[in-house]
């Protein structure tokens, strides 16, 4: 009943009644995300309500994307999240990292913008179509997944993979081919 609805012309109106609702209510997963990079609703994709965002509007969320509770997403220096991603709770995506500014500038720090910050990283995160990201990762700013990459639980991950690779450590490394794993599924698959 609540999936159709979900799905209904009516989507806008339930989605921000939900979000609006998550302030006063435990979590829940909210059906439904405007793009406002793209200017487009996806209806299908669903976000936990404690999900938190900053900058918005430099996230760009494709459709049929799936992230769970607890999770942070930095958008200050551009998120592209691709379609079909899934993202475990307690994740978070971080494009950008003042540690070093905040090391050299000190007290000086807030008086100084952004753009001139001395060790002040603003860099793009983009994660391609129909990852995983397991519970509790952390993606530094720079980070590039390509399509179908899966990163294990607990991974804190910078590097630009543009193939389908599995991921997982501190700092995360190349483990595995997702293709060799996917191959026994297109197998079994294929038999039933």
């Amino acid at each position: 009943m609540f999936r159709k609805l979900y799905l209904s012309p009516l989507w806008i109106l339930i989605s921000y009644c939900l979000r609006l609702l998550a302030f006063f209510q435990k979590p829940f997963m909210v059906y439904g995300y405007y793009n406002k990079v793209t200017k487009v609703y996806h209806k299908h994709t669903r976000i936990g309500s404690s999900v938190k965002m900053t900058d918005a509007s430099k996230i760009d969320i494709d459709d049929h994307v799936w992230i769970g509770h607890f999770c942070l997403l930095d958008g200050i220096g551009n998120i592209k999240i691709g379609r079909g991603v899934n993202i475990a709770s307690h994740s978070a995506i971080y494009s950008h990292s003042s540690q070093n500014a905040i090391r050299f500038l000190g007290d000086k720090f807030i008086e100084v913008p952004a753009s001139q910050r001395p060790g002040y990283v603003i860099e793009k995160v983009a994660v391609g179509d129909y990852t995983f990201i397991g519970t509790g990762c952390i993606l530094l700013p720079g980070t590039e997944l390509g399509k179908g990459c899966v990163v294990g639980a607990g991974s804190v991950v910078k590097v630009h993979f543009r193939i389908i690779l599995f991921l997982l450590g501190i700092q995360a490394k190349v483990i595995g081919d997702t293709r060799v794993v996917d191959q026994d599924l297109v197998v079994r698959t294929a038999n039933q």
